[in-house]
């Protein structure tokens, strides 16, 4: 972008869907653009309207954040603000999995249950016993769990984040259960890597079929993208014998420190480089 570049100028844009992070970017341009801007079937997640309200703090005028059309009035200038960024929703869905899978009895602190309905629902369709709190959730796990299908969709629904850590639940849960994604097509990546750990499931388009096994047994895997890396981890927490994970680098664009934290637990995990 040439330093001296013009102001951009509002707009109306409209696609199929917006992803967030789309949203997100087109929101903060569309904040010192030039005139009005309009977003059509925007991400309704609860991380664009967390950045609406920064924004706002700011002196960006949006409103709509939350539905699927926003409007941006641009300004000429941001102002500085504070604003306190909300827990990540994700995170909490992936550590309630781990421990849901090891059989533990954790409490997560500094995080809300207030945008995971859907997780916590399936958790406890699992078995798990789920008490929310104000700032934190405990979660005590049954001695195996039970198999939870699952579809995957926009905001409110169950999040397409938390689909790979649910198939890694569901590969030691008793029963069967089928998971639909519906929202990103080859996001299933993650299931080859699980069946080198024992996992049986079998890839039916878009859906996959998960067969609960007794036990997992540890191998090196490969992380394919994030939450793919997400999974294999829970997966290695609860399989016999070591389990090594390659390309960790998918996982610490989402989870900061996770082997710290998983240690404090009292999971023998760490990292080899």
């Amino acid at each position: 972008v040439h330093a001296k570049a013009k102001r951009l100028k509002g707009a109306r844009i409209c696609t199929d869907m917006v992803t967030v992070t789309g949203t997100e970017n087109l929101m903060m341009a569309a904040a010192l653009a030039d005139g009005e801007t309009i977003i059509e079937n925007a991400a309704r997640e609860p991380e664009v309207v967390d950045l609406a309200n920064c924004l706002v703090s700011m002196g960006a005028q949006i409103s709509g954040a939350g539905t699927d059309v926003i409007r941006i009035r641009g300004v000429e200038r941001l102002n500085g603000a504070q604003h306190r960024i909300m827990p990540d929703r994700i995170e909490t869905g992936t550590y309630l999995c781990a421990a849901a899978a090891s059989g533990g009895d954790v409490r997560l602190t500094q995080t809300s249950a207030a945008y995971l309905d859907a997780v916590v629902d399936k958790l406890m369709d699992a078995g798990c016993d789920v008490v929310t709190e104000r700032d934190a959730i405990r979660l005590k796990a049954p001695q195996r769990l039970k198999s939870v299908s699952l579809r995957t969709a926009p905001y409110p629904a169950f999040p397409t984040d938390m689909q790979a850590q649910f198939m890694a639940i569901n590969a030691v849960a008793e029963g069967v259960a089928t998971i639909r994604e519906t929202i990103f097509e080859n996001r299933f990546m993650h299931a080859n890597e699980l069946q080198r750990l024992g996992a049986d499931i079998q890839i039916e388009g878009s859906n996959a079929i998960v067969r609960g096994v007794a036990r997992l047994e540890g191998a090196t895997v490969m992380a394919t993208d994030l939450r793919a890396s997400a999974s294999l981890v829970i997966a290695g927490l609860v399989a016999q014998g070591e389990t090594t994970i390659d390309r960790i680098y998918h996982l610490d664009r989402g989870y900061e420190r996770i082997e710290e934290k998983l240690a404090r637990l009292g999971a023998r995990v760490r990292r080899a480089h």
